[in-house]
């Protein structure tokens, strides 16, 4: 077998135009597969931490932030913003009958003025009655947030000195979140009394957050859990009866949407990956056909020098499988190089939470579509070598076939 893969070597290395072409196909059919299904697996991880996220069954914001993209905006993108409502909206909440919990929220935007650090998302809860970001929280943090501390998603860098200042109040940081693919990556969260001391300091430097809302009655958001045994449509149905200036939202409606948009992504996605499969297996079968026509002589000296069948095969083989490893190695690496770095961007661009799976799912991955391409190219050329060494060495001299 040593001497199959020497001669395989030299072959591939003596016809260097048609070997690179046969590895750019490899690792396209390679490519295309892992760095397909790496973007579809990412987009519904990160659709499944979105709705974790999330929390609620329920979410009451102004119509405002709901209609036109505010709150989507900070939740999927991390784009600073804001918007309020009067707090007397939890009471009214709260009274409606199959409500088991209300807890606020509160987004406050930084500066990048001179009162602030860094322009980030700011996310006030309530730790008394918080069931949404706390249990988040506790995974990587056990301990109570008191006020001063400050919570910061896995994208913003700590400085060495563990504190942010925003609205000039200096914020310890305590802990990193685990990565979730939403724009809550680039959001720092502290708790109320926190952002009510950030809040004074807005209002007194200037800052005209609060143009209808009173600041020490302003909340951003309510996050609403259902009673057992009561329908979330029912229970939503009767909140935006008793509201005027605020709407309720399931929780599902909003996902929904990005639940069609990322069916639609992964479909386009699939169609893809097929289409460069088959195109990709056809020109393979074309081009191996067509390079083993232009070496019938070649491989009948071959036969003639006393070359079996087998050892015939065994070379076309060895040829292919040795520049599919290349190529599919070559593929992966590169789809890997463009999706690693560029996870955050293809977020933007889709507008759809990514979240990267993990190293172990990444790696079987990786393995399983570069041992495939291997396999299709070795069944393409074992085909090729097949039909040519069924052919009557005599006849091919003879016919010049």
């Amino acid at each position: 077998m040593k001497f199959e893969i020497n001669l395989a070597i030299k072959n591939i290395t003596g016809h260097s135009g048609r070997s690179i072409a046969l590895i750019l196909l490899a690792a396209l059919l390679s490519g295309s597969v892992f760095g397909g299904s790496l973007i579809v697996k990412s987009l519904k991880n990160g659709l499944s931490s979105y709705e974790d996220r999330l929390g609620a069954d329920i979410i009451v914001a102004s119509e405002e932030a709901l209609s036109d993209g505010k709150f989507e905006s900070i939740l999927l993108q991390g784009v600073p913003g804001y918007f309020y409502m009067d707090d007397s909206v939890i009471e009214i909440v709260k009274d409606i009958e199959g409500v088991e919990i209300v807890t606020p929220q509160f987004y406050l935007a930084s500066a990048s003025a001179g009162c602030c650090d860094t322009l980030v998302q700011i996310i006030g809860f309530d730790p008394e009655d918080d069931f949404t970001i706390q249990p988040w929280i506790r995974d990587c943090y056990g301990q109570t947030v008191n006020d001063g501390d400050v919570i910061v998603g896995c994208n913003i860098n700590i400085p060495d000195s563990n504190r942010y200042r925003f609205y000039n109040v200096d914020c310890n940081v305590v802990a990193k979140l685990d990565k979730t693919g939403t724009g809550l990556d680039s959001a720092v969260y502290a708790n109320m009394n926190t952002i009510k001391m950030m809040m004074e300091n807005s209002e007194q430097i200037g800052f005209g957050y609060f143009d209808e809302v009173e600041p020490e009655h302003a909340v951003s958001s309510l996050m609403v859990k259902v009673k057992d045994g009561y329908s979330v449509t029912d229970v939503q149905r009767a909140i935006n009866l008793k509201l005027t200036d605020a709407k309720a939202v399931s929780s599902k409606d909003m996902i929904s949407g990005i639940s069609e948009g990322l069916g639609t992504i992964s479909g386009i996605i699939g169609l893809l990956v097929i289409v460069i499969w088959v195109f990709s297996f056809t020109i393979l079968i074309v081009a191996f056909a067509m390079i083993v026509n232009e070496r019938v002589k070649e491989l009948a000296v071959l036969r003639i020098s006393g070359a079996s069948k087998k050892m015939i095969s065994e070379i076309l083989i060895s040829e292919s499988v040795l520049m599919s490893l290349i190529g599919g190695l070559s593929g992966n690496a590169l789809a890997a190089l463009v999706i690693f770095p560029f996870a955050d961007s293809l977020k933007i661009s889709l507008n759809l939470p990514v979240l990267l799976p993990g190293s172990l799912y990444i790696t079987f991955l990786f393995l399983g579509t570069f041992v495939t391409s291997i396999l299709v190219c070795g069944i393409t050329s074992a085909l090729c070598a097949y039909r040519i060494t069924g052919k009557d060495t005599g006849l091919i001299f003879r016919d010049g076939a």
